[in-house]
Order: structure tokens, then C-alpha cells, then sequence
């Protein structure tokens, strides 16, 4: 029993010793997303759609 009570006592000074700062420098997080596909398919519709209301436009 005592030599529990010494062994937290010879701890407990250790626990004031974690210390947390912040980065100098920012976080930085480079997310690399491929849009091209929603672009395309929306540029095909819309052109479908173009093609569609307005087809003396394109003679076939």
C-alpha cells in the first residue's frame, strides 16, 4: 500500500508536463476533386436541349 501512494506521489508532477500549442503555420488540406463529369453531363444537356427547341438550326 505504501509503495502505491509513493508511486503516485512520484507522478503527480509529471502530469503539469504535456503542453499543447498551435502550428506556426496554418493547417493546410488540399482536397483534389474531379468535377469534369457533372461539367460534361450538363453541357450535353444543355445542348441537347438546344438542339431540340431549335432544330433549324442544325439541318440533319
Amino acid at each position: 500500500m505504501k509503495r502505491a501512494i509513493l508511486s503516485l506521489a512520484a507522478l503527480a508532477p509529471l502530469g503539469g508536463c504535456i503542453n499543447v500549442t498551435a502550428p506556426e503555420k496554418p493547417i493546410e488540406i488540399n482536397l483534389n476533386v474531379n468535377v469534369k463529369q457533372e461539367v460534361v453531363v450538363k453541357l450535353q444537356k444543355d445542348a441537347d436541349d438546344f438542339i431540340a427547341n431549335n432544330p433549324e438550326l442544325f439541318p440533319q
